[in-house]
């Protein structure tokens, strides 16, 4: 099974894969879509062993220029996507008393890169909500896994933005002078 918002860029996918794969448009925030697509999965292929969320894309902008539209938008693609889909195929997990859900974060989920607040807020939602459904899920027998990819962001990164900074990051990680770290207690 491949989903994508627009099953145009899976084209390539279809003609190499044949009937070995089926692709069905999925926008990943719609609860519909998504149980359309579970319930595709199952009476396309039988059965469903795994789900893998890789939902998300990133800005490159400060906190002061990144809106708050722009944050809950970040927030509902990454965070909120990966939660409907996961309610969409729990039930079927739950009676099948097994499987798995592994979720594709990064170490934006770990660490708060500069530039990358909204990102970074939705990927430490990710991993927050994955272990705390883990301890929920586990004693059915269905694993959760959390994939914290350590990649280098290509050097074009911000082009990918929909909504590039007015500012450099780095301008704006200096503007309010020395750094301090983050204090825990």
């Amino acid at each position: 099974m491949a989903t994508a918002r627009n099953s145009d860029h899976l084209v390539d996918l279809a003609s190499k894969f044949g009937a070995s794969v089926r692709i069905v448009p999925l926008d990943v925030t719609n609860e519909a879509q998504a149980k359309y697509a579970v319930d595709a999965a199952l009476q396309t292929f039988g059965g469903l062993d795994v789900l893998v969320n890789n939902a998300g894309y990133g800005n490159v902008s400060s906190v002061e220029e990144t809106s708050l539209a722009d944050f809950a938008h970040r927030l509902r693609r990454i965070y909120s996507a990966s939660s409907c889909m996961i309610k969409a195929v729990l039930p079927y997990f739950r009676e099948r008393r097994g499987s798995h859900f592994i979720q594709i974060s990064s170490i934006g989920g770990r660490v708060g890169p500069v530039g990358r607040a909204a990102y970074a807020a939705a990927k430490f939602g990710v991993e927050g909500f994955s272990e705390s459904l883990s301890k929920e899920v586990g004693p059915l027998g269905i694993k959760v896994t959390i994939v914290e990819s350590v990649t280098d962001v290509p050097a074009d990164f911000a082009s990918y933005s929909d909504r590039p900074s007015r500012r450099s990051v780095e301008e704006a990680a200096t503007s309010a002078g020395h750094p301090s770290p983050i204090r825990r207690l």
